[in-house]
């Protein structure tokens, strides 16, 4: 990678500026900006744990992405965990414990992580999971669900651990939402929407953009549903083809700067809202953020990966500690051989250069 790039600063810019919107967002939430402003004081004492990490020459990055289970009771369309089959209709074998993920997150408090987003398959499956995190209000924990186990037992775990952010899926409208998730989503999803506004409990969605809902998704019409609705985060994840029948489902290069163009409007119109873009502005990161550089991954089983999409692994957080994870032999190579940059057609870097990162870990292993 280019060393002349200061990824820790990107980074911590990054989260300085998601914490100042979610302020802003919580303003007149007065138990949410309670809280926000406890979480903007322990997100800048773990900035400070990362700033002199780097002194020590350890890089550690501010996010980290978890996937708790490998369980769902949705079937969505294109879903890249069922095809690279990390996501199961059989019973979960051998998944991390609650006691194993409260590892993970004390080891990742220590080291002055501030995000990390809890995924799945369907993360409210894991009710044991969900406590323990809720135990940790230095973290923002924001929970990518599919809404459709969220009642009364949810809500006041919500409501007493504000740390928790769940960031309902949603695919546009109706027609589109239950097409991808299947009949009957959308409405359900509205009225979980309804009831934790109902509430004062902040949620967020999260909008998978492909080729085909991209206006849709970025209209001010589809802002103002879920604005009036509650909503107080929404973060556009470009689709990643899984397959290669797929790949006219991401954009094109003149589609994703049109994204990045409406959510730079968004963010200057929107100001009740925090808006955020995965995986964003690869050119003006110096390349994909994933592998340790901004984020990784850690599976139900504990392997840590480069990220979601990209399910290679050669170290297991039950094996080592989270920081070995942080800086596995297989990051390092990714790193080191330039497969993050930005040199590729765009989706996800990793997704394409797939080939690249298989030898890279058959060259670890061997």
């Amino acid at each position: 990678m280019d060393t002349s790039f200061d990824i820790q600063g990107y980074m911590t810019k990054g989260v300085e500026r998601v914490v100042a919107d979610a302020l802003r967002a919580t303003v007149k939430n007065p138990r949410e900006s309670a809280y926000m402003l406890k979480f903007a004081a322990a997100s800048k004492k773990a900035s400070k744990k990362r700033a002199a990490a780097k002194e020590a020459g350890e890089h550690i990055p501010p996010f980290l992405i978890a996937s708790i289970t490998s369980s769902c009771n949705l079937h969505c369309a294109g879903c890249y965990s069922r095809c690279n089959d990390a996501t199961t209709d059989q019973k979960p074998v051998d998944q991390l414990s609650a006691e194993e993920w409260k590892k993970v997150f004390d080891e990742a408090q220590e080291l002055g992580v501030s995000f990390i987003l809890l995924a799945g398959g369907e993360p409210l499956l894991r009710w044991d999971v969900m406590q323990e995190a809720g135990k940790k209000p230095e973290i923002l924990f924001p929970v990518f669900t599919n809404g459709t186990f969220i009642g009364e037992n949810y809500l006041d775990l919500f409501d007493q651990h504000r740390n928790l952010i769940p960031v309902i899926s949603i695919e546009g409208d109706r027609d589109k939402t239950d097409a991808r998730r299947g009949e009957g989503v959308y409405d359900k999803i509205i009225g979980v929407m309804d009831d934790l506004s109902d509430r004062d409990l902040i949620f967020g969605a999260s909008v998978t953009v492909t080729s085909e809902n991209l206006k849709e998704v970025t209209s001010d019409a589809f802002l103002r549903t879920l604005s009036a609705r509650g909503c107080k985060l929404v973060i556009y994840v470009e689709y990643v083809p899984v397959t290669e029948e797929s790949t006219e489902l991401a954009l094109s290069d003149e589609q994703r700067d049109h994204l990045l163009g409406e959510v730079d409007r968004i963010r200057s119109e929107q100001q009740d809202m925090v808006i955020v873009s995965f995986p964003g502005d690869e050119k003006s990161s110096g390349g994909c953020i994933a592998a340790g550089r901004g984020f990784f991954h850690i599976n139900s089983h504990g392997g840590a990966e480069p990220c979601p999409f990209s399910p290679y692994s050669d170290v297991n957080v039950r094996d080592s500690s989270l920081s070995d994870a942080m800086h596995s032999k297989l990051f390092g190579a990714l790193q080191d051989q330039d497969i993050l940059a930005d040199d590729h057609k765009g989706g996800c870097v990793l997704f394409e250069k797939r080939e690249l990162v298989e030898a890279q870990l058959a060259s670890i292993g061997s």
